[in-house]
């Protein structure tokens, strides 16, 4: 075999000596010399670290020490028992004349240890104090965190969002406290829920802010959400959500749905498009109403099976569906409905009448076996005028606290007095955040 093949860096020997000579010390003195002066005096050796699939094996707590590449050209035949290839200095010449049978024994070189990886830190993977070593961050993950690193952005109310327009964005202040809140409160809103959801809007006595706050909730999660929300009249007679939110082509209420149900029980064949037939579009508002029966010749009214039905057919086409109920807790469509929930909204004016009237509601609902009461429900006190009783309110607001997981004051609005379709690009500012704020405590709720 020629030196050819054991020279490093694919680098040929001097000479293409190819004989079966046993080499001398001085030879293979000057070959670790020679050596040395290609790699710069450096170690060149290598430490390789393998690794598997970097998603699903574990991080190795250190490195395996590679094996030391050879320091010295193996000998063409095979070597004699006794012979050692040095490191050191080059020895003395050896003296004129045929060499020895077996060129004299000289100590064997220090091998250094090979170099090691550093030590990887010790981490506790996500499952706890477990002691398994971390995994490798996955397309999921990346995405995961890059999400969460997003802030507010920049600010648009106020002197911040003056001074940021008026530099040209060269200025950029962080975003103000209630800008913020804001914030928080659409992105709660706009939350991703695992099915439907359901809100019914509760108080037995009439005059209690319920269809205004069913049309309210119903603008704000259509226009925060961008649809796929339904306001249901569940009167079990007649009631008023038909009249109050905006005109639709057609007269088509629960009544009618309920006898032409057939059409939708292919779940294959029947579409969302179909319901236009019976549902009133709000526009701009991006919900739809459901009215209660309108016409003065028919007699009897919603049964149990009737809102299981309806319910249900709303479930395959909206994702959240606000139930405007009547005043007759003992009504069958009121107990289904109450029981189908998964969030009971309290409705109420900051009067004595009306709010002893949703306390006692909460006491029967108690009282019948409904459990978790308060950490399913919250509560909307609503001015009924500009100048209410304050000690009134403190006092409703306190009671309804500790009945319920939260309250939420709403402003008296003048564009509300008139009964009238409600204008929603009429309501103040103020009306809009705080059903806003509302709202967002009902989607925190769900």
């Amino acid at each position: 075999m020629s030196q050819e093949a054991w020279s490093s860096g694919g680098s040929r020997h001097d000479t293409d000596d190819t004989s079966d000579r046993l080499y001398t010390p001085e030879d293979l003195a000057a070959y670790a010399a020679r050596r040395e002066a290609r790699s710069g005096g450096g170690d060149t050796r290598e430490t390789r670290l393998t690794y598997g699939d970097p998603l699903s094996d574990p991080l190795p707590a250190a490195s395996t020490p590679a094996a030391p590449m050879p320091t010295s050209p193996p000998p063409a035949g095979p070597p004699p028992t006794a012979y050692a290839p040095p490191t050191a200095a080059p020895a003395t010449p050896a003296p004129a004349g045929p060499p020895p049978a077996a060129p004299p024994v000289a100590a064997p070189a220090a091998v250094e240890p090979a170099p090691t990886a550093p030590e990887a830190p010790a981490e506790v993977s996500a499952e706890g104090e477990s002691g398994e070593p971390r995994r490798f961050m996955s397309a999921t993950d990346f995405l995961d965190r890059r999400d969460a690193d997003q802030g507010y952005g920049p600010p648009t109310w106020g002197w911040r969002g003056n001074l940021r327009k008026w530099t040209g964005g060269l200025i950029t202040p962080k975003m103000g406290p209630a800008e913020m809140s804001y914030e928080d409160d659409r992105r709660a809103i706009q939350r991703d829920f695992d099915g439907p959801r359901t809100i019914a809007f509760i108080n037995p006595k009439g005059g209690a802010a319920k269809t205004t706050g069913v049309l309210a909730a119903g603008y704000t999660f259509g226009t925060v959400r961008g649809g796929g929300v339904v306001a249901w009249d569940n009167n079990e007679t007649r009631g008023t959500l038909g009249i109050r939110g905006t005109r639709s082509s057609h007269r088509n209420t629960t009544r009618e749905l309920l006898e032409e149900l057939d059409r939708f029980t292919d779940v294959y064949q029947s579409r969302i498009g179909d319901l236009g037939a019976f549902v009133r579009s709000q526009g701009d508002a991006h919900f739809d109403v459901l009215a209660s029966d309108e016409r003065p010749d028919v007699t009897g009214t919603i049964r149990a099976s009737d809102f299981d039905s309806i319910h249900k057919l709303m479930e395959r086409f909206y994702r959240i569906i606000l139930i405007d109920t009547g005043n007759n807790m003992r009504a069958e469509n009121w107990l289904a409905a109450a029981g189908a929930a998964d969030l009971l909204v309290v409705t109420s004016t900051v009067r004595e009448d009306t709010g002893y009237s949703g306390l006692w509601m909460l006491d029967a609902l108690q009282d019948a076996g409904y459990q978790n009461l308060k950490y399913k429900t919250v509560t909307v006190l609503s001015d009924p005028s500009a100048n209410v009783d304050s000690k009134l309110a403190a006092d409703l607001v306190d009671v309804y606290q500790q009945r319920t997981r939260g309250v939420y004051r709403v402003p008296y609005d003048p564009a509300l007095v008139a009964g009238s379709a409600m204008p929603y690009n009429q309501l103040s500012p103020n009306t809009r955040m705080q059903w806003l704020k509302a709202c967002a405590g009902m989607a925190a709720a769900l």
